[in-house]
């Protein structure tokens, strides 16, 4: 497996993702890794064993806009490692997945217009995984590459989410559940009740496995499989959760340390507040799949330390050891084919939060 990785993305950029490469190489003895980003910061990686270096000129920053990105940087690393993916005149490709910590609109739009997206699908959307008390995961989409949808995009949101859940855990029927502020279905905005009413009809048709209408609580519930929602709102979702994250450790942090008891309680619990932490810490799912695109590219935070982009790193390369984009395009291709078609969606430039 060979994995593009943009080095200068993300608000660290080399001095975190190439000590995250050096250990991704160390724990993967057989993957390769194809490191993009300017002359002076790969200067440090000479003499790593298993690496390509391929030199950019620029870099997109994380507040450029996306026009920026896509029009005048045309030599960013972030481009330059996305094309790795695309196949040349016989077919092959340098790379088997990138990722990238960089802006995520940016990486958004030039993903789509390097490496084009798959058949039936408009825009791409941002999938990843959070536990919930079932000891399981919840994906959730989209979460940051699309602020305004239609119910035509919502539809095919619910559709790549089943794929990825049923590719990657191997679930015949994965359950899908929309984000609403209620589980009536006369409760949200006319966005939502509509892409409800496609919901129910393609689950109607047997294409997909429509729970129906979800709360905040059902993510960390795990009442379904797959959680679907806009980016505004699943960007929101995923943040909040990871700064509750944040402030639930450094409050047990304080709290055992404040007098001899406590510290003594403390050292009882160790063990149990350990597996808690790593289950919570939301470096531990860092690591975001861009779901619609024919190439496997993944989203790392773009605050991620060292072991969060290591992570991110472990995901790409698992899922494109698991042939994760044949398995997902197969299933999407079938699952459109076979239904009515969809009205035209208006599309443009996706933003991100």
């Amino acid at each position: 497996m060979r994995i593009a990785v943009d080095c200068m993305g993300g608000d660290h950029g080399p001095s975190v993702i190439l000590p995250a490469c050096q250990a991704f190489l160390a724990s993967h003895p057989e993957a390769e890794l194809l490191l993009v980003g300017t002359a002076e910061a790969l200067a440090a990686t000479t003499g790593w064993s298993r690496c390509q270096r391929i030199t950019a000129s620029e870099v997109v920053a994380m507040d450029d806009p996306v026009d920026v990105a896509l029009r005048r940087k045309k030599d960013s690393s972030m481009r330059v490692a996305i094309s790795q993916l695309k196949p040349d005149e016989a077919g092959g490709v340098q790379a088997d997945a990138c990722v990238s910590a960089g802006n995520t609109g940016a990486l958004m739009a030039v993903a789509r217009y390097v490496l084009k997206t798959l058949e039936g699908i408009d825009r791409p959307a941002i999938a990843s995984v959070l536990p919930n008390e079932r000891g399981e995961f919840t994906t959730m989409l989209d979460l940051g590459a699309n602020v305004d949808c239609s119910p035509e995009h919502l539809l095919q949101f619910a559709i790549m989410g089943s794929a990825l859940v049923a590719a990657v855990e191997g679930r015949a029927n994965p359950s899908v559940g929309l984000l609403n502020i209620g589980s009536e279905v006369i409760k949200g905005s006319d966005v939502i009740k509509r892409a409800g009413d496609l919901l129910r009809s393609a689950a109607a048709d047997g294409h997909l496995n429509y729970h129906g209408n979800v709360e905040g609580n059902d993510i960390f519930e795990g009442t379904t499989h797959v959680v679907v929602c806009d980016g505004f709102v699943g960007n929101v979702a995923l943040k909040t959760t990871e700064g509750l994250a944040h402030a639930l450790s450094q409050f047990i942090r304080e709290e055992f340390t404040r007098t001899w008891w406590t510290k003594l309680a403390a050292l009882v619990a160790l063990p149990v507040l350990k597996r808690f932490r790593a289950r919570v810490d939301p470096r531990g799912y860092n690591g975001a799949a861009l779901l619609g695109l024919r190439g496997l590219v993944f989203k790392s935070h773009g605050a991620a330390d060292a072991y969060a982009f290591e992570r991110a790193l472990s995901r790409a390369h698992d899922a494109a050891r698991n042939r994760l984009l044949d398995q997902v395009r197969g299933r999407i291709v079938h699952t459109l084919r076979s239904m009515p078609a969809q009205p035209t969606v208006p599309d443009g430039v996706p933003s991100a939060g």
